[in-house]
């Protein structure tokens, strides 16, 4: 059984098609279909269901598919620990909200990449739950997590910094001049959300519900982004992370209102699972994270 084959049938399966497969490995379709052919052959049964475009494991397929990742596994541990760390090789993909991979991750995957030029770097953007889950199949080698500090047996879960949000509002709104502002003062105000799923927004509006306030959800974004140039443009008012709208409140774009945010705590955490084996390429992105850290914490 040719490991190509594997490789392939992997590619395949993740790609969801022959032909993305074909260009994720800059093969011709041909090639493609010809290794698959091979492996179902060698293996005396078919390993995709192929209906129309679509194509789906057969059962085969499915008791397949764990061998050839951890063989998959195996070649790129063989592989790393014949590199010394100036020729690192390989791929790490890795998880992380929209906050984090915008405002904590390019610092650090520029030093990496600068370093390590040979590593391919994916970042997959997602919820924590999300990104967790992801992380226990082994979707992702490792992700970071913006969320309460939590625990989990399957996971190694790092808590790297403590994140303040901020309750943003445009400049002169009349909340400014509060000396604290309480949940009943939000009552008639326009918030501006991010996404269902997110950790800090579920927090927020759990706080607002428990003092009988229930925001309207009409106005949802995907982007931070585009919350702070609404919120800019008078629109409503936004709790963020403070990492997100430092620069904003530095240029005096926007206020930061007087918000007890002790009930919305929320860290940096890097996770990775329990049972994965650290190759150099991802230890060494670990110690360029502590590297920053520090200077994040500074």
């Amino acid at each position: 059984m040719e490991s190509r084959h594997l490789f392939t049938f992997l590619n395949v399966v993740e790609a969801g098609s022959f032909t993305r497969a074909a260009r994720i490995l800059d093969y011709a379709q041909s090639s493609i279909t010809a290794q698959i052919q091979s492996l179902e052959a060698e293996l005396g049964t078919p390993l995709f269901d192929r209906i129309g475009k679509k194509i789906m494991l057969t059962d085969a397929g499915r008791r397949l598919l764990p061998y050839a990742q951890e063989i998959s596994k195996m070649h790129a541990m063989a592989k790393d620990a014949l590199c010394s760390a100036s020729e690192l090789t390989g791929t790490l993909k890795i998880g992380a909200p929209e906050s984090l991979a915008a405002f904590r991750l390019p610092g650090l995957i520029r030093e990496y990449r600068e370093r390590y030029s040979k590593v391919k770097i994916v970042l997959k953007p997602g919820e924590c739950w999300e990104l967790r889950d992801m992380v226990r199949s082994g979707e992702l080698d490792l992700a970071f997590l913006l969320q309460p500090e939590t625990e989990d047996r399957e996971l190694h879960v790092t808590t790297l910094i403590h994140e303040p949000m901020a309750l943003v509002a445009p400049l002169e709104h009349s909340l400014a001049a509060y000396s604290r502002v309480e949940p009943c003062d939000l009552k008639d105000e326009t918030i501006l959300h991010t996404e269902s799923g997110c950790t800090y927004r579920i927090l927020f509006e759990q706080y607002l519900n428990r003092h009988g306030i229930f925001a309207d959800p009409s106005l949802e974004f995907w982007s931070i982004e585009a919350i702070k140039q609404c919120v800019m443009a008078g629109l409503g008012i936004a709790l963020l992370p403070l990492v997100t709208v430092q620069n904003e409140l530095r240029e005096g774009k926007m206020t930061r209102l007087a918000w007890d945010d002790s009930e919305q705590q929320v860290a940096t955490q890097v996770t990775y699972h329990t049972k994965k084996w650290r190759s150099p390429a991802l230890s060494e992105f670990l110690q360029i994270v502590e590297q920053h850290v520090a200077h994040w914490r500074a």
